[in-house]
């Protein structure tokens, strides 16, 4: 049985929701929210399935001898991850680059890897840095990088309410922190610089 049906099952999740109803001045006995507590525990589990998930696991052995060392770039990897200071969604996409030496990684593994990590409590630049150590970690690569812009829903939902801000981050390791032109032709291909 797996860590999220053990967690289905268990009835103090679903309790802990029914009492932020009450706490909110609501009635979790009204039509509309009798099965609301069971759905938000669900839907909770699901979207930090992250934690139940290794790097070995995503992974799971798809690394592919190449002789290509050249820059490989995967654009625009949507990711949903939940804020940890407020539980609230951040939205965005990740771009993701490494420099090959002798590995190269199976393509839907790179967005796996963001995934994994996105589907935990986060913030943004955490969550930068840990997939840029996950791919330099299983690729060995000469250089990684990954830029990272989101729209937070903290931001545009609650306290300064600003629709339309972006956040954006990067990690720069080995070779794309090296190299003045390695990092400026990333940022280049995915459209960041001029």
């Amino acid at each position: 049985m797996s860590r999220l049906e053990d967690l289905t099952m268990n009835p103090l999740l679903p309790n802990h929701y029914r009492e932020i109803l009450v706490g909110l001045g609501e009635d979790p006995e009204r039509e509309g929210l009798l099965d609301t507590p069971k759905r938000a525990a669900k839907a909770m589990q699901y979207l930090c399935n992250g934690y139940e998930k290794s790097l070995e696991e995503v992974v799971n052995g798809a690394l592919f001898s190449s002789e290509s060392d050249e820059m490989v770039i995967v654009k625009d990897v949507e990711l949903y991850s939940l804020c940890e200071h407020h539980l609230l969604p951040f939205i965005g996409k990740a771009h993701v680059a490494y420099i090959p030496t002798g590995k190269v990684l199976g393509l839907s593994k790179i967005a796996r890897i963001v995934d994994m990590y996105a589907r935990r409590l986060q913030i943004q630049e955490n969550l930068t840095r840990q997939i840029a150590t996950a791919i330099e970690q299983v690729t060995q690569a000469a250089g990684v990088a990954v830029v990272i812009e989101a729209q937070h829903m903290c931001m545009m939902m609650r306290g300064v309410e600003k629709q339309n801000s972006v956040m954006s981050t990067s990690v720069m390791l080995g070779a794309f922190r090296e190299s003045y032109n390695t990092r400026h032709e990333f940022l280049q291909l995915i459209g960041r610089s001029k």
